[in-house]
């Protein structure tokens, strides 16, 4: 994993224990007993990771294979 840019922000307790005690309806001892991996995991399952960005080669790559054509 890669470190965020910018400064921290404080870790989002309230939507956590929303989302893990309102949405999964967990118990607060299997809620406040899962690790954070877990609690992620069971989090991208419904809010799926974005797909990364292109590199700068591979968006070359794309324009010399898609080159934009000149409107007549």
């Amino acid at each position: 994993m890669k470190a965020a840019a910018g400064p921290a922000r404080p870790f989002p307790w309230a939507d956590a224990m929303a989302f893990g005690l309102g949405l999964l309806r967990l118990s607060p001892a299997d809620f406040w007993s899962m690790t954070p991996r877990e609690l992620e995991r069971a989090w991208s399952a419904f809010h799926p990771a974005r797909p990364a960005v292109p590199t700068r080669g591979e968006l070359d790559a794309l324009m010399n294979l898609f080159p934009d054509k000149e409107m007549q």
